[in-house]
């Protein structure tokens, strides 16, 4: 037990000092790029904090524990709009600068609903069971391919400069690798020393998926997030986090069912409208009011909701 708490402990210090890394670098290269830090985080870094889901999920195939998959996902995206970003708007007010977040949050939007929709296949296409086969998998992939056309379009679109220390190509890129790695490195010790620890503690499995693992493999999300905003790079933090799901679905859930196809369990329908209702109260935020930003009020609600649905979880 002490061992799994120590190395609990030293997977937090390396994750924090990856995501340092990480910010650093794609800034920088963002920068020497001429591309808006708002599409390094839908893009890059999205995909660099999202590696944690994706090798959580492609064990999860690989052993058949398709339950774990899926409910990894749905809970890391629940987590990143309502624990990461109410995290990051709490601590300081997440201006969105750019006009094009307005667009990622509906695709955003459009993902989780699309898993609620093609998972329920006795409901929709009448069939005996609920499942993402592979023909779902390459639908997800498709979209996510749309995806990054669109933000290859967008990269050529100007901005607000943020204050950014240029760095020479082979240390911008020395530590953004560092940083991936290091996210990929403290989330694995994390997660799996967070199990142990909640094995110990008679905790089941399927709250460990929704919950534990959930937020153990959003925690580069968080650790980028907050160092982001040190930073002043509201736009790198916001971007990540809508990214990051936009990505768990239609990259990481495309990919794992095309493996090997997900059994949807009826349960995962709660958590799929909570899920979907976050988003949408998301949307409403940044476009109600005073326009593009997201406040501390905001950020108390998010988190108020966010533990409200743990404690859900767990009587459930």
């Amino acid at each position: 037990m002490f061992l799994a708490i120590f190395l609990l402990l030293i997977g937090i210090a390396i994750l924090i000092g990856g995501a340092e890394a990480l910010v650093r670098g794609s800034a920088s290269m963002a920068r020497k790029l001429g591309v808006s830090t708002i599409v390094i985080g839908l893009t890059i870094v999205a995909f660099g904090t999202s590696a944690p889901e994706l090798v959580v999920n492609l064990f999860s195939a690989v052993k058949g524990t398709t339950d774990l998959a899926i409910a990894n996902v749905i809970g890391s995206n629940l987590a990143n709009i309502l624990l990461i970003l109410g995290v990051g708007a709490t601590i300081t007010t997440l201006q969105v600068k750019k006009g094009t977040t307005y667009k990622e949050v509906p695709f955003a939007f459009l993902a989780i609903i699309l898993v609620g929709i093609m998972g329920n296949d006795t409901i929709f296409d009448g069939n005996g069971f609920n499942v993402l086969g592979r023909i779902d998998g390459i639908v997800f992939l498709a979209f996510f391919g749309i995806f990054i056309y669109y933000t290859y379009g967008i990269s050529k679109v100007s901005g607000e400069q943020d204050r950014v220390e240029i760095m020479p190509w082979k240390i911008s890129i020395l530590l953004f690798f560092m940083g991936i790695t290091g996210l990929v490195l403290g989330g694995q010790l994390i997660v799996s020393n967070a199990i142990k620890l909640a094995t110990i503690a008679g905790l089941s499995e399927a709250l460990i998926g929704l919950t534990i693992v959930a937020v153990g493999t959003s925690l580069p999300e968080l650790a980028t997030t907050i160092v982001a905003i040190r930073k002043n790079h509201t736009d790198l933090a916001i971007g990540n986090a809508i990214g990051s799901n936009i990505f768990n679905v239609f990259w990481i859930l495309g990919i794992t069912a095309t493996i090997k196809p997900l059994p949807f369990d009826t349960h995962a329908n709660m958590d799929v409208i909570f899920t979907t209702l976050a988003t949408f109260l998301l949307f409403m935020f940044i476009f109600v009011g005073k326009r593009h930003r997201l406040s501390r009020k905001h950020g108390i609600a998010f988190l108020i909701l966010y533990f409200s649905y743990i404690a859900f979880a767990i009587i459930r």
